[in-house]
């Protein structure tokens, strides 16, 4: 015991009690909290010591540091660091199934504002593990058990103990290698990176490859375009001339609805339907759905889901566009392309913060007129959850500033309620009977999403009594999945099938999200082509009148007889009419057969594996085509005839109301908004919801009073 002590009481020693508890806990989360397809006894010993070397590089820091209180506060603060950025993960995946990348951690800020309370939510049990190692720490430390060692460190034991970590990285990276050859040169899944050298080292990597790509951004010049603009001119699809310019002069309403799968259309619990009024709309006779149309977001999720929508660009591979490169970028988006081709008034309608995913920042580079965040709704202890005000809230009081908005229109109203972790008050819940899983998220995930079908149906409601409904085009989308491929198996039974059996397929089927086009008088009916959100804009756009032959947009018109039916997701796997195609463990294609989930032996039919392989590189080269486009602010050098560049600095979503009152004031008959059309008598008392946080008082909904009050603002 006293020789232990006396090990501890060394500088060294100290280090390799760090070293020790670090790898620990590393190894406790490999296998409690992470996914990583560990198939054999190498992969589980490479798994085992990765943690240790760059766990004793890190630490090996402080070694050089002659003085040995600042030393050992050095080597605390290294410690500290390293536990939270293991932690992190541990939540973000949790959350994301993915690891938290340069981009991530670099557009926390930006992100981490929105989120509230949620990251609680993804606390488990057994996390306090987590947290033992400081209280072990602090015992010995405090009972003076561990002294801080006075005696100088020689510097050849500190450079003698770095190169120990770098012999045992080598060490790690070469047997890795021999296990997965190209380790680095092929990324084509991170969490091999983290299985073979562990978190620190897929940080770095990632934020190697970051610096690259800055770098090339830099580089970037005009003449880069070329390669650009034949490829979409080479992509580009004619719109169908039966649709074509049917909703040309329309106000366009988009809602985005919040994590909302397909399978929930039309799906009953215990004899309940889920959604009973976005079933009747999906097989409306005015309404055009699609039930093969999939999300393809990545990391950046929802931000993902709006670039697409707004730009006709793909998200990027790690991170979010929006966070990473949104205050920066040039975007010709549907915004902008609205509103300078046709005179579209645009606005966005979302109850949280406006810095959340950079949105304040985006949407001025993406030419939105107005932008209606949380400080322009009531906001109290019981309005809201982890991502904003519920939906019936936020719908219910946006109609003040809608029906003051120039027409045509073009909004976009994102809700938030059907967002994990699912969780509903039970004065929000209309009786609705949840189904009795052992996975609490799934449970409560048919509530919000029932909640949510109720929100819209009286927002639905309100644009028929104020007549908006009859001059307007809406757009309802599923932005993402709601249930990750952790919560899929606890799903299966409610989905008619066994945990045992669900399967890859399975998982990708789950990217089915509901798109539908509604509008009076269009003739609907159930597309069954399939598409993704990558060709909403073309889609939107040709409706409405604008050909978009000259815009840079990766996706084609849905309802176009040239429309490109294959699916890309953003991990490169994709989607076609009769196959689906993912990637297994070695990088390989697994093909399934869409009708039946049948596994195809691509060895007995190698005219189908050299299909696969002409769609892979097709896949391949869009994402690449996108990225280019994105990482290098290519459409800084390419600007359509008669679209003006955005300028952001003409924007500022400060003082909205002001706005919107003088504009109607400046405009005078001319003005078009609803209120105005009205007689200047506001529409607002059309609009009924039970939403029982009111209490009866409709003073926020019609009156914009209390909103002042927060912001000091005036209309004169």
């Amino acid at each position: 015991m006293n020789k232990l002590k006396n090990i501890l009481n060394k500088r060294l020693g100290f280090m390799g009690l760090l070293v020790a508890l670090l790898w620990i806990k590393t190894v406790i989360a490999y296998y409690s909290d992470f996914s990583l397809g560990v198939s054999d006894p190498l992969q589980h010993f490479i798994l085992i010591i990765n943690p240790i070397a760059t766990a004793v590089i890190l630490l090996s820091i402080a070694l050089y540091i002659n003085r040995p209180k600042i030393s050992y506060i050095v080597m605390g603060f290294i410690y500290l660091l390293e536990s939270a950025l293991l932690y992190g993960n541990i939540l973000y995946y949790r959350e994301f199934s993915d690891f938290l990348s340069f981009n991530t951690i670099a557009g926390a800020a930006k992100v981490s504002k929105g989120l509230g309370g949620s990251a609680a939510n993804l606390v488990q049990i057994h996390d306090f593990i987590y947290g033992l190692d400081f209280i072990i720490l602090a015992i010995l430390l405090l009972t003076h058990y561990i002294k801080i060692d006075p005696q100088p460190m020689k510097k050849l034991t500190a450079i003698a103990t770095t190169f120990l970590g770098i012999f045992l990285f080598s060490l790690n990276l070469t047997i890795a290698e021999s296990n997965r050859p190209q380790l680095l040169g092929r990324t084509f899944d991170r969490a091999y990176i983290v299985k073979y050298l562990g978190l620190n080292s897929f940080l770095a990597y990632d934020s190697i490859k970051t610096v690259q790509n800055n770098q090339v951004r830099s580089e970037a010049v005009g003449t880069d375009m070329d390669d650009v603009l034949t490829e979409v001119k080479k992509n580009y699809a004619k719109p169908n001339p039966v649709y074509f310019g049917k909703a040309k002069g329309k106000n366009i309403i988009v809602i985005h609805l919040e994590s909302f799968q397909q399978f929930l259309i039309n799906y009953k619990v215990n004899g309940q339907e889920v959604t009973p009024f976005l079933n009747s709309l999906y097989s409306d006779k005015n309404t055009m759905s699609f039930d093969n149309f999939y999300h393809e977001v990545g990391q950046g999720k929802t931000s993902d889901a709006e670039n697409m929508l707004e730009t006709g660009l793909f998200g990027l591979p790690e991170g979010s566009l929006f966070s990473k490169l949104g205050s920066d970028n040039t975007f010709q988006a549907a915004p902008a392309i609205l509103g300078q081709q046709d005179g579209y008034t645009s606005a966005v309608f979302h109850g949280n913060i406006g810095s959340f995913w950079n949105r304040d920042n985006v949407y001025k580079n993406m030419g939105y007129d107005y932008f209606f965040d949380s400080t322009y709704f009531n906001k109290t202890d019981n309005s809201s959850l982890e991502y904003g005000m519920k939906d019936k809230l936020m719908l219910s009081e946006s109609v003040k500033y809608l029906e003051q908005l120039q027409q045509p229109f073009y909004t976009k109203f994102i809700t938030v309620t059907n967002h994990y972790p699912f969780e509903l008050p039970d004065e929000d819940n209309d009786g609705f009977q949840a189904p009795n899983t052992n996975n609490s998220a799934v449970n409560n995930y048919f509530l919000t999403a029932h909640y949510l079908d109720n929100a819209l149906e009286e927002f639905f409601n309100y644009l028929k009594s104020s007549g908006i409904y009859d001059n307007s085009m809406i757009v309802l989308y599923g932005d993402h999945y709601g249930l990750s491929n952790n919560q899929n198996p606890d799903l299966a039974p409610l989905l008619g099938i066994n945990s045992d059996n669900w399967t890859d397929f399975n998982d990708s089927q789950m990217q089915k999200v509901p798109f539908m086009i509604h509008m009076k008088g269009l003739k609907g009916g159930i597309n069954h082509s399939y598409g993704g959100e990558i060709d909403v804009l073309p889609t939107i756009l040709h409706l409405a009148g604008i050909n978009t032959k000259q815009y840079v947009q990766l996706g084609t018109d849905l309802l176009s007889k040239q429309h490109n039916q294959i699916v890309i997701f953003r991990n490169k796997n994709f989607v076609t009419p009769h196959y689906t195609v993912l990637k297994d463990g070695n990088g390989d294609p697994k093909v399934y057969k869409n009708k039946t989930g049948e596994l195809v032996d691509l060895s007995q039919n190698p005219e189908l594996k050299q299909k696969v392989a002409k769609w892979q590189q097709y896949v391949n080269d869009k994402l690449k085509l996108s990225d280019t486009i994105n990482n290098k602010n290519l459409l800084r050098f390419y600007t359509p005839t008669g679209f003006t560049p955005v300028d952001s600095k003409e924007y500022n979503y400060q003082n909205e109301i002001q706005k919107l009152v003088a504009t109607r004031n400046d405009l005078g008959l001319k003005s078009t908004s609803v209120y105005s059309q009205n007689g200047n008598k506001s529409t607002t008392d059309l609009y009924t919801t039970n939403a029982p946080e009111l209490n009866g008082d409709r003073s926020v909904i019609d009156s914009w009073s209390s909103v002042l009050k927060g912001k000091n603002d005036s209309t004169k």
